[in-house]
């Protein structure tokens, strides 16, 4: 991607390297089986399993009160480039808001390290990137970023802004309420609640490629771009991590879509632009 360093976003919180809940070993030995358990409930559920450890959660190495982190060049130069990603992801939603007449509220970007508090709670870096709609953050740890190329087999800067773009389109179905209507929909349809939350992260996944669109327009994309972020949403597919963590796929369980389902609604959004086509809803209505 042709990305310009901009420096450090003002909507950017470093909580790098800072005492959160991130996973300390309880005292004694654990088996090694029984992390990667948890981790891969965390990240195919979505919860911290990590939790279930009791203590005091756990902590990465943590810095000295009042200074700041100091990570690598590679890291910071990912912190910049993420930097750049969040600004142009919400510039490009600031102008599609004034399009429609509404007011867009800018999401905060917070990087940590392990474990994190957020106003939806604790969380562990296990549980991958999330966003939240009680203090509007979007919460990453840039180790995912990582675990994307090496684990899951997705590399590239344009699949690493699939990740954040996707949990800006979060932030986006939250400033129109969609998320309240998600949760009223779920609690007044028993055995529907799996499917609506599909419906909801793929509608995420089409907002996007809204956004992948304009990086198009405006020439940004270099080859292979698009192929990154459909690489990146394939491997973060609910079949493909089943698979590759009980070796067996439970469609009724998934809550983010199968492989094919996120490649799907990207591309509706990247071919398209508008946000219109990407209700993610009325498509499992029929």
């Amino acid at each position: 991607m042709r990305w310009t360093n901009r420096g450090r976003s003002e909507n950017l919180e470093d909580r790098r390297g800072s005492s959160g809940t991130g996973l300390r070993l309880p005292s004694g030995r654990m088996s090694l089986g029984l992390l990667v358990v948890l981790l891969l409930a965390s990240v195919i559920f979505k919860r911290n399993f990590f939790a279930l450890l009791g203590g005091d959660g756990m902590t990465g190495p943590q810095q000295e009160a009042g200074q700041p982190y100091q990570g690598t060049p590679e890291e910071e130069t990912l912190v910049n480039f993420v930097s750049f990603v969040l600004d142009d992801t919400q510039e490009v939603w600031r102008q599609k808001f004034t399009e429609m007449g509404r007011q867009y509220r800018a999401a905060t970007l917070v990087l940590f390290t392990d474990g994190v508090q957020s106003g939806c709670g604790s969380a562990s870096a296990a549980m991958g990137p999330f966003y939240c709609p009680a203090d509007e953050k979007v919460y990453i740890d840039l180790g995912f970023y990582r675990e994307l190329r090496s684990r899951f087999g997705a590399p590239g800067d344009f699949a690493q802004a699939y990740v954040l773009t996707h949990e800006i389109g979060h932030h986006v179905q939250h400033l129109f309420g969609i998320d309240r209507t998600v949760r009223e929909l779920q609690a007044s349809s028993p055995g529907s609640e799996n499917a609506i939350q599909v419906a909801m992260e793929l509608q995420a996944d089409c907002l996007s490629g809204v956004w992948a669109n304009s990086t198009d327009q405006r020439q940004l994309l270099e080859e292979n771009d698009i192929q990154e972020a459909m690489n990146a949403a394939a491997a973060v597919g609910d079949d493909r991590i089943q698979k590759q963590s009980t070796g067996y796929v439970s469609p009724e369980s998934w809550t983010h879509g199968s492989s094919e389902q996120r490649m799907t609604w990207f591309v509706k959004g990247l071919r398209s632009g508008d946000p219109a086509v990407c209700d993610t809803f009325a498509a499992f209505a029929r």
